[in-house]
């Protein structure tokens, strides 16, 4: 019995030992570079951020942009210092790089969608399951702007009137009388009203950015959308204080806010950061809404808006929608419908060639593809329409933005008048988007500044990655355009000069691809603009897969060139000076029939900045040098491609000549004017030099 205890204590002694040579052996032999695919994929997933916010970072730049105000910055330098870190990231194989593959293709085809959700149904003559079953109660019975009415104070209160609109921008005087519960008159098509909607609608989380607001308009917008939004569907509202120094923007409205217990929240910024990264820092802050909705600090909504709007979301999450914008009135707050569009008033989104937003009306195409009037439908620019008065969002060649009515071949697609409509671009204050989408598309590009181009970029990208951007004739919301007057409210000094120029260019070197050459055309100041690193939309755009700008004009902006024609390359451009002379042509900021002086130079564009193309069209953005009623006078007034195509210069003379009177473009040094007079080569006057300026 002892001889078989000792052996098998002996057998223990020597597995032990041997046991622990091989531990020490393997302790000190080197280790493999590979590790399991299960160790990995769980280091890899230990590495993962757990906020899906921040899953926006894996494709946000790494480096600073390389341009401010024309100082560079060494991007490679700054490469090699975190190649170290990339080095330790790229160590991570198999299964690590197999979970970053299916997150990849996830992320460019976008999550499906999985909210059941069924097509509103037009049920004529039956009231619509979500409209008010009696009128709209008034704030105060029968109080001062009530149904949107005129509300016109007398002449003893127009000396606070003109402060506050030169601080505000609006009559804060009446607006300060009027209820911030008051009703408002109902613009929708009379269709709209019969509508039944699945009421399984996605909740939404409304963002409103402000900036040193007037408090009536800006908490009457909160009202507003508290009154007349289901409460079932309204997740919160998040305003986003763009660092203001109001005095009553402060603790006050902390204080007034306290009464929705919690659904109204207030987010502060520690600086200046401009409407467009202030919106991205909404959607980050936005956390329950699976909408959200994105409206200016002086809008009110209308009845029924919210419905419509969410309706197309709720059955695709890829889709964007924007709501038919009326006026109102920053004077007496009426409210009135938007002018241009078809006859039912309805305009796509467009824009001129120098990215200035336009409205044209609806094509027979897009009509087509609509079953109802109230449908949603793809918008363009402002002012236009057809003959609902229904309008695309649109641009012209300057990037300026523009409404062009629906074409025969939108109209086509409606089976009613009221049906949504796709838009190729959107104005960009009002507007709702699935949180997550909007995620998945990165948010606005970093690199915008401030205000302008960001409507144009979202548009894009939303469509050439595989979105939707449809306008909803249905969902009205009313917005107050500044009066003139105002003093604004100038960039912070970090930014910069030309954010909004600078903004274009950034949006037509990532997205217009070869069509960028008509923007240059038109803004040919923008040229030398340091506009930053876009490698990395860029690298979002390949990535995704992302369609080309040729795609998107012939598919989706069809109709923009039939209302804003590529224009014609420039033989010259930059300040029109008097042959030796420091004196220049000057608009004067006359536009539409004003007359055009000499000034003294001052190389700073603006007025001054003109260009003389192919067409022999003598232009400063989309106006044209012409002869005035008075047949000598030069007039400076709005053109199309196929108008006053009238000058010719003469480089190696120093001349202008109007062709169709064969006479001489002159000035006069004494009185400053400009006008044309019979050719003599004696004259000083009528020599001219066109020097380029990069300036802007």
């Amino acid at each position: 019995m002892r001889l078989k205890i000792g052996c098998i204590l002996r057998s223990l002694l020597v597995t032990g030992t041997v046991l622990c040579l091989v531990v020490l052996w393997s302790s000190l032999s080197p280790k493999s570079n590979d590790k399991s695919s299960q160790v990995e994929e769980r280091d890899a997933i230990i590495a993962l951020p757990n906020d899906k916010d921040s899953l926006v970072g894996k494709f946000k730049p790494v480096v600073p942009w390389p341009h401010v105000e024309g100082v560079e910055v060494d991007l490679e330098s700054i490469r090699q210092k975190n190649k170290g870190h990339n080095d330790v990231l790229q160590k991570l194989k198999g299964g690590v790089q197999n979970l970053e593959n299916v997150m990849q293709k996830q992320y460019i085809t976008f999550k499906p969608h999985t909210h059941v959700y069924s097509d509103p149904v037009l049920k004529r003559g039956e009231l619509g399951n979500l409209e008010l079953k009696e009128p709209e109660r008034h704030g105060v019975p029968d109080g001062p702007g009530e149904e949107a009415k005129a509300f016109v104070l007398g002449p003893e209160y127009k000396e606070s009137i003109q402060a506050s609109i030169r601080e505000f921008g609006f009559n804060m005087v009446a607006s300060d009388m009027i209820s911030l519960d008051r009703s408002v008159n109902d613009l929708r098509q009379e269709e709209c009203k019969y509508w039944h909607y699945n009421e399984n609608l996605l909740t939404s989380s409304i963002i409103i950015v402000f900036h040193n607001e007037g408090w009536s308009t800006l908490l009457r917008t909160v009202h507003s959308v508290i009154k007349r939004t289901p409460s079932r569907y309204l997740a919160e509202i998040v305003m986003i204080d763009d660092y203001s120094n109001k005095e009553h923007l402060g603790s006050r409205l902390e204080e007034y806010i306290k009464q929705w217990n919690g659904l109204v929240k207030v987010f502060r910024n520690g600086k200046r950061e401009g409407l467009i990264q202030a919106r991205s820092i909404g959607a980050r802050k936005a956390k329950l809404g699976q909408v959200l909705i994105y409206l200016d600090a002086h809008c009110e909504v209308g009845l029924n808006w919210y419905a419509p709007l969410v309706a197309p979301i709720s059955k695709d999450r890829t889709v964007c929608t924007a709501p038919l914008i009326d006026y109102i009135d920053g004077n007496d707050y009426t409210v009135e419908p938007q002018q241009g569009g078809d006859e039912d008033g309805l305009a796509r989104g467009a824009w001129d060639w120098s990215l200035l937003w336009k409205r044209v009306p609806l094509n027979d195409k897009e009509k087509s593809k609509r079953r109802h009037k109230s449908e949603p439908y793809r918008i363009q620019a402002q002012g236009g329409g057809d003959e609902d008065g229904f309008a695309r969002g649109a641009w012209n060649w300057s990037m300026l933005w523009k409404r062009v009515p629906l074409s025969s071949k939108e109209k086509q697609k409606r089976l009613t008048r009221t049906e949504p409509y796709r838009s190729p671009a959107m104005a960009g204050g009002l507007f709702a988007i699935e949180r997550e989408f909007f995620f998945e598309l990165g948010l606005y590009d970093p690199g915008l500044q401030i205000w302008g181009g960001e409507n144009f970029e979202i548009s894009y990208k939303i469509w050439q990655c595989g979105g939707k951007l449809l306008f909803v004739p249905c969902s009205r919301i009313g917005h107050i355009y500044r009066l003139h007057g105002w003093q604004g409210n100038p960039p912070p000094i970090h930014v910069g000069s030309s954010p909004t120029l600078k903004n274009y260019v950034r949006v037509v070197e990532v997205w217009w691809d070869e069509y960028k050459d008509y923007f240059y055309a038109s803004r040919p100041e923008t040229q030398t603009l340091a506009y930053g690193d876009i490698s990395q939309l860029k690298k979002f755009r390949e990535e995704h897969q992302c369609k080309s700008f040729k795609w998107f004009m012939e598919e989706i902006a069809y109709d923009i060139t039939d209302h804003y024609p590529l224009p014609p390359k420039n033989l010259d451009w930059g300040e029109v000076r008097g042959y030796e002379t420091s004196y220049c042509i000057d608009s004067m900021g006359h536009t539409n029939g004003g007359n055009v002086s000499s000034w003294p130079c001052h190389r700073k564009g603006g007025n001054q900045l003109f260009r003389i193309n192919e067409g022999n069209q003598f232009m400063k953005y989309d106006q044209c040098l012409t002869k005035g009623p008075d047949g000598s006078a030069v007039i400076i007034t709005h053109c199309s491609l196929n108008e006053y195509k009238e000058w010719k210069y003469f480089k190696d003379l120093h001349r202008f000549m109007h062709i169709p009177t064969r006479k001489c473009l002159d000035r006069s040094d004494v009185l400053h004017k400009v006008f044309i007079a019979a050719c003599d080569d004696s004259k000083s006057t009528q020599k001219w030099e066109i020097n380029n300026i990069v300036a802007v």
